[in-house]
């Protein structure tokens, strides 16, 4: 007889071994070991609290010390003792599952979003499940409702999907969080990043660096991020006295070889830029190998500065400069407060959030000579 049991993110194989009595195998990772099946009462007795204390926790049912319930997890994993997920789910009314639904999950930035809310999720028991809705706003809707009763909420970060759509097809009871919600969204939690200012903020510091030949990369029409950046963009353009121009700003897709496309257009244009703003990291690594085809120098011959400050961004040549987001604090700040929510059984006061930019400077804008064992020079 075999059994499945989640343990902390992984999969535990339980094998009973022949012959009479309570006797296991346990497989977990790469140790092989024999132990007796650990019950909620042995959970509760190491703990040093009471079994319904120790309910509470895995079923998430009840006012519990934040210092208790880790101890209790703690307890729990160490033990390797594998509740009744069914039976749980049967009494709760809870999957203790989550639902993420994100653009697409290719990339560094999506990586990194689905790396925070895993690791938030996991320390507090939940698991994750997860879909791309490829930017189509019909798959959106479907995801949504293929995720109805398997999950106990749904953090979203689609820009196809309104408020009222999500609304319509989510039970009351299912919390929602959205993260860079195109609409209004008063009716769930959100979390924002602060696009413009983090545009305004890169767009001003190559201004600063005295070029006024400035052109940008945007995301993709209508979706948020992209459209707050170009916002900035223009806005910190205007405060300079430079009127932008229509030509000033090519269209992307937020990917390396979109990027790519894009630089080739501006630098075949009538005035060619002595500065590029890509509206995210991936478009800017198109745009440095487009001018490294073109015999362009970097930061030399052409600036290019980036937004979102992924990992590789700080690795390419010359390193990047590009504005910070906290990708995966992004992603385990909607988990915790996805949590909060199911917890409190969606009747809580709804919270908006924006999440702060940070510049940082590197060699591709040429403030600085930078090298990634070097600190960041941030403004």
């Amino acid at each position: 007889m075999a059994g499945l049991a989640p343990q902390n993110g992984t999969v535990s194989m339980f094998l009973r071994a022949a012959g009479s009595g309570p006797r296991w195998y346990r497989f977990h990772g790469r140790d092989w070991g024999s132990s007796m099946a650990a019950t909620i009462r042995d959970v509760a007795r190491e703990a040093g609290v009471s079994v319904t204390t120790v309910s509470r926790v895995l079923n998430d049912s009840g006012p519990v010390k934040e210092a208790t319930r880790e101890r209790i997890r703690e307890v729990a994993q160490r033990l390797h003792f594998a509740p009744n997920t069914t039976a749980r789910s049967l009494s709760t009314r809870r999957t203790h599952t989550i639902g993420v639904l994100l653009p697409d999950v290719y990339g560094e930035f999506f990586s990194e979003v689905i790396r925070g809310i895993d690791q938030a999720a996991q320390q507090r028991g939940y698991h994750v499940l997860i879909s791309g809705a490829h930017n189509e706003p019909a798959e959106v809707d479907a995801a949504v409702r293929a995720m109805r009763g398997r999950v106990d909420g749904l953090i979203l970060m689609a820009a196809e999907l309104d408020a009222e759509t999500l609304a319509r097809n989510l039970p009351e009871r299912v919390p929602a969080v959205l993260i860079n919600a195109s609409h209004d969204a008063s009716q769930f939690d959100t979390i924002n990043i602060d696009n413009f200012g983090g545009a305004v903020e890169v767009t001003a510091h190559l201004l600063a660096l005295g070029h006024r030949e400035l052109r940008m990369i945007s995301g993709p029409r209508g979706n948020r991020d992209a459209v707050e950046r170009v916002r900035g963009f223009r806005t910190a353009l205007n405060q300079a006295g430079l009127t932008p121009r229509a030509e000033w700003i090519v269209e992307g897709a937020f990917t390396e070889a979109s990027g790519y496309r894009a630089t080739e257009q501006l630098l075949s244009g009538a005035v060619p830029p002595t500065a590029i703003f890509a509206g995210n990291d991936s478009m800017a690594v198109g745009a440095l190998s487009a001018a490294r085809q073109r015999g362009l120098r970097v930061p030399e011959d052409l600036a290019v500065v980036g937004f979102d400050d992924v990992p590789i961004a700080e690795y390419v040549n010359p390193a990047l400069t590009t504005v910070r987001v906290s990708i995966s604090k992004l992603g385990s700040c909607a988990a915790e407060r996805l949590v909060e929510c199911i917890r409190a059984h969606n009747r809580h006061e709804r919270r908006h959030e924006i999440q702060p930019t940070e510049l940082i400077i590197r060699g591709s804008c040429g403030a600085i000579h930078y090298s990634p064992i070097q600190q960041e020079a941030v403004t």
